[in-house]
């Protein structure tokens, strides 16, 4: 067979550069090391500046650097993991979650879950909200909703409010025999309040893992749980789960 006009395309300058510096940024730096300036390193590697900053994007976009403002171009955390395969059978907040709790209020669900709680779409749930931090760079923000039927003995008197009342309303959920769990994954773009907390642009590139935890025979609890896309990865085991993967380990110098 003939070479095909797109194999005969030579590599881009900038996309070699970036093959050369991701070798740097394995051998030469460690987690949240910043890096020389763009002058210095576009001398070091002999190029213009213009295919560096092409390079360092393309870098930033896999989430292998971080661009700071007041602090300059780092290099990123491994990629957090977390598992969303049908092997996984717990409550959240059960031991391993990595998850840590933010505060909880009564409020009226989007439509669609409220459908799925079954319950009126005017009616008030719990709405747990939780962050997940990797190397103290936010990396997700979850909202679990909860039913006031899944939790009919919870005290406003015991946890009146923040971390406490998630701490309380997780609690009483465990009081249930989880049935099991089914998720959800799908690209998305970060709307306001998303982006704000993981500290992104809104409409920047997210991972949206919907989960739905069942316990006597009916939808207990929803979590939407909304991760930076750039600390992701997805990859299919041999029994057919989904997960999010750990990247390879940034080695020091």
């Amino acid at each position: 067979m003939g070479t095909t006009q797109l194999e005969s395309v030579p590599e881009p300058k900038y996309w070699h550069l970036r093959t050369v510096l991701s070798e740097a940024l394995d051998s030469e730096f460690s987690v949240g090391e910043i890096l020389p300036n763009e002058r210095d390193l576009a001398a070091r590697f002999g190029v213009a500046r213009a295919t560096l900053r092409q390079a360092l994007e393309q870098l930033e976009l896999e989430g292998r650097l971080q661009r700071r403002r007041g602090v300059g171009t780092t290099v990123a955390p491994p990629r957090v993991g977390v598992a969303v395969g049908p092997e996984q059978h717990a409550w959240p907040g059960a031991a391993g979650d990595d998850w840590q709790p933010v505060d909880c209020a009564a409020a009226v669900p989007p439509a669609s879950v409220a459908d799925a709680l079954q319950v009126d779409r005017d009616q008030p749930v719990h709405v747990v909200r939780r962050s997940r931090t990797n190397h103290g760079q936010p990396v997700a923000a979850e909202l679990l909703y909860i039913p006031e039927q899944s939790v009919p003995e919870l005290s406003a008197i015991d946890a009146p409010s923040g971390a406490a009342r998630v701490r309380a309303v997780l609690r009483e959920l465990h009081r249930l025999e989880l049935d099991s769990r089914e998720n959800a994954v799908e690209l998305g773009s970060a709307r306001a309040d998303d982006a704000k907390e993981l500290d992104r642009l809104p409409g920047a590139p997210v991972l949206v893992v919907t989960t739905r935890y069942l316990a006597g025979g009916r939808t207990a609890a929803i979590s939407v749980a909304t991760y930076r896309a750039d600390t992701c990865r997805l990859t299919f085991g041999d029994s057919g789960a989904v997960e999010i993967d750990e990247g390879p380990q940034r080695q020091a110098s």
